[in-house]
């Protein structure tokens, strides 16, 4: 029994540990609140301790990934649906991170707001696409993983997000750093 317990933390240490800043990138993309996705981490990390024993060592990513999306379904089931978000998040994202200068931020801020306008008017599972990937820099196969479809379709909601955020940057007339939408 100690031996098994030993065996198990060991397997734990070496395949789960090492993944958790990951698991708590994606799971950041799959709640949008922190305290959700801590949760939601948490809960991947228990049923893969209880589950290690019978892994094979082979892929631990995608293994827990696929633990983890299977707890996202059940929580969602569980859960009652939020009345209200958090209001203090929006407040930490509007606090200037570094000292810029008056023209600096407003074009930061009307940028900002072009590409989150843009940015939300996609399509629920186009903008998940985006976050693993671009946010949480996933790639393409463990985005795949996590969303239970094929490698082919996020590479299509990934090539589709783009254009529209592209168009509609264009659309309001706001350039990048780079000179380009």
């Amino acid at each position: 029994m100690a031996d098994r317990d030993a065996h198990q933390q060991r397997m734990f240490a070496e395949y789960v540990l090492p993944e958790v800043e990951v698991l708590l990138r994606v799971a950041m993309s799959l709640t949008t609140q922190r305290a959700d996705a801590e949760d939601l981490v948490q809960d991947t990390l228990l049923r893969a301790y209880r589950a290690v024993g019978r892994f094979d060592g082979r892929h631990p990513r995608a293994w827990l990934l696929t633990i983890m999306r299977h707890a996202e379904v059940s929580r969602r089931r569980q859960r009652r649906p939020r009345l209200l978000d958090d209001p203090d998040t929006e407040l930490e994202r509007l606090v200037p991170a570094r000292d810029a200068t008056p023209e600096e931020l407003v074009v930061d801020t009307t940028f900002d707001e072009a590409v989150d306008a843009a940015f939300t008017a996609l399509p629920l599972r186009d903008q998940q696409v985006v976050r693993l990937v671009h946010v949480d820099g996933l790639s393409y196969a463990e985005a795949a993983q996590v969303l239970d479809v094929p490698k082919g379709t996020v590479m299509s909601r990934l090539h589709r997000a783009r254009k529209r955020i592209r168009n509609q940057l264009l659309a309001a007339g706001v350039e990048s750093e780079r000179g380009g939408a």
